[in-house]
């Protein structure tokens, strides 16, 4: 399959070393869209995983007022939230600067006018984005692209809408609230996308994801199989 020879594996000794790798693969391309055109704008993703590499990121010395940082996705929760993935990025970033942009402004139990409120946000952003750092759930999961009744508008929805309110079947324990994704058009589009995961589980998943190609029964594997610029898969154990 195509896409194989567009995935590059980054396999490292320990998350540290992987944090260390992946936040100078991210200053790098924010400064060469800095040096570009003035200024970067990246989606970076929510979870505990990347939670070092934005602690090293964030010492970087980087003309932060030029960036803006969204989430990947987010939880239909209030900004503040423990569940609010903007929320950890803003007190990452907005200290040194960063705008940092929640797409949720507000939590709603109407997630499909959330989605839609995200996406006429995110129309106002520079386009394509500069990175897309996703993680990947022990599901296959990805941003919030999951199985149920929205699943295939994430991935096959028109390719000018950029987000998407969507309601996961079952929904995470960890997490059980309707969400807003980037969609799958959003995401392959951007400049540069990375994955950032750990674990042998997650390793496993994306591996059999990638060989099951454009019918894979996991998201990751459904998002992959459209990418066509190359992908960096970031992992420890």
């Amino acid at each position: 399959m195509a896409v194989n020879e567009e995935i590059e594996w980054w396999d490292y000794e320990d998350a540290e070393e992987m944090a260390e790798a992946v936040a100078g693969d991210i200053q790098f391309i924010i400064e060469s869209a800095i040096d570009a055109r003035g200024a970067a704008v990246v989606a970076l993703a929510g979870g505990k995983t990347p939670l070092p590499i934005y602690a090293i990121l964030s010492e970087a010395k980087l003309d932060w007022k030029r960036v803006t940082i969204i989430p990947g996705d987010e939880r239909i929760v209030p900004l503040g939230d423990p569940l609010s993935n903007v929320t950890a990025l803003a007190k990452t970033f907005l200290p040194k600067g960063a705008r940092v942009m929640p797409i949720v402004p507000t939590a709603t139990a109407d997630y499909k006018a959330a989605g839609r409120s995200a996406d006429a946000l995110m129309q106002d952003l520079h386009w394509p984005l500069d990175l897309c750092l996703l993680g990947v759930g022990g599901d296959g999961h990805t941003a919030s692209i999951f199985p149920g009744p929205d699943f295939d508008e994430a991935l096959n929805g028109p390719k000018e809408r950029r987000a998407l309110g969507v309601m996961p079947d079952p929904l995470p324990p960890e997490a059980p609230v309707a969400r807003v994704t980037l969609s799958r058009a959003a995401i392959v589009s951007s400049a540069s996308v990375m994955i950032a995961v750990t674990g042998a589980a997650k390793k496993k998943v994306i591996e059999d994801a990638i060989s099951q190609g454009a019918g894979s029964t996991y998201p990751i594997g459904r998002v992959l199989a459209d990418t066509e610029l190359p992908v960096d898969i970031h992992w420890a154990p």
